[in-house]
C-alpha cells in the first residue's frame, strides 16, 4: 500500500524525524477517527502533536500526504488485531469469540466512532482514489481472512460442502460494517450486535449436524 519511494523515504529518517513523523501521524489518526476527516484541520494536527509548521511539511507534503499516511496506519492496526482473531479460525465458536471481541471493543465507547476503517471509507471514497484503493485493499485482506477460516472449517468438515465460504464472508463483512454504522448512529451497541448475530445465524445453518 505504501509506494516504494515513500518506503525508501520513512527508511532514511532520523530516530527523531521518525519520532516526530510517527507522533504527527498518531495524532491526525485519532483526531481524524473522532472528529472524521474533513473536518480534522492541519493546525488541529499541529497542536495535538505538538509540531511546527516546519516539523510538519518536511514529513508531509499537504493533508491529503497526511490523510493517506492515516489511512495506512490504521488499516495496519485493523488487520493486525484481525490477523490475531482470524488467522487461526477453524470452529464457529470461533466466529463466536470473533463477534465477541468486536462488540466489546465498540461498547467501550457506546458504538460512537464506528469503524476505524469504515469511517474513513466514507469520507474518502469519492475524494481520494489513493486512499480509496488502500482501504479497498484492506477490506479485501480482511473478508480474505474471515473466507479462509471458513474454508478451514469446510475442510475439516464442519461446514457443508455447498456453502461457499467467499460469499459467506462478505456477508458477514456487510453486516459488520452496517452493525457499525448503525451503532455509531444510536449510540448503541444493540444493532451491531443483531446485525452480527444474524450473519452468523445464516453460516449456522451452513454447519454439518
Amino acid at each position: 500500500m505504501s509506494t516504494p519511494e515513500k518506503a525508501e523515504a520513512t527508511r532514511r529518517l532520523t530516530p527523531r524525524g521518525a519520532a516526530t513523523r510517527a507522533r504527527i501521524v498518531a495524532a491526525a489518526l485519532e483526531l481524524m477517527y473522532v472528529k472524521g476527516v474533513n473536518a480534522t484541520t492541519l493546525d488541529d494536527v499541529r497542536a495535538a502533536s505538538n509540531t511546527s509548521k516546519s516539523q510538519f511539511y518536511n514529513h508531509f507534503t499537504d493533508k491529503e500526504d497526511l490523510v493517506r499516511a492515516v489511512v495506512e496506519a490504521r488499516a495496519a492496526q485493523v488487520l493486525e488485531r484481525e490477523r490475531g482473531y482470524l488467522l487461526r479460525l477453524k470452529s464457529f465458536r470461533g466466529l463466536i469469540r470473533w463477534r465477541n471481541a468486536l462488540v466489546q471493543r465498540n461498547a467501550l465507547q457506546n458504538g460512537a466512532y464506528g469503524c476505524g476503517l469504515g469511517s474513513m471509507a466514507s469520507e474518502l471514497a469519492d475524494q481520494d482514489e489513493v486512499a480509496r484503493s488502500t482501504l479497498a485493499e484492506s477490506f479485501a485482506e480482511w473478508e480474505g481472512l474471515l473466507a479462509a477460516g471458513l474454508r478451514r472449517m469446510q475442510e475439516s468438515g464442519d461446514l457443508k460442502q455447498d456453502a461457499d465460504p467467499e460469499k459467506l464472508a462478505t456477508g458477514l463483512m456487510a453486516a459488520l460494517q452496517g452493525g457499525y454504522l448503525l451503532a455509531e448512529t444510536a449510540h448503541d451497541i444493540a444493532p451491531m450486535e443483531i446485525a452480527l448475530d444474524m450473519a452468523l445465524d445464516h453460516v449456522k445453518s451452513f454447519l454439518v449436524p
